[in-house]
């Protein structure tokens, strides 16, 4: 998929690394470091659904605040993904379409 609007997987990595450096936060992001907050931004997403019901759920996007919320923590999570891959050398693009690939094997169409 091809955006209009310039952004990249790499740009953003560039980006986060950038905002890190300028406030000498290299030295906190280690792998152990970075998977930890991911972790702890995942569950944040998750508690927005935590008791809501799978109809609700589906509509928490129509509710503004929720919304922002859900986006706020969908960054939060994307950040912290791509700042622990761009740690360890992990092209995080290649790595999902080689388990897509080992996925459609072992998970055949029925």
């Amino acid at each position: 998929m091809t955006r209009d609007d310039g952004l990249d997987v790499e740009g953003l990595q560039r980006r986060l690394a950038s905002f890190a450096s300028a406030r000498g936060w290299e030295p906190y992001h280690t792998p152990k470091n970075l998977a930890v907050a991911l972790s702890v931004e995942a569950a944040e997403l998750v508690e927005i659904f935590q008791w809501l019901t799978p109809e609700a759920s589906a509509r928490v996007m129509d509710e503004a605040q929720a919304a922002h919320r859900v986006r706020d923590e969908v960054a939060d999570v994307l950040a912290y993904l791509l700042q622990f891959c761009e740690v360890l050398g992990i092209d995080a693009l290649q790595a999902l379409s080689e388990k897509i690939d080992r996925n459609e094997i072992r998970f055949p169409p029925k």
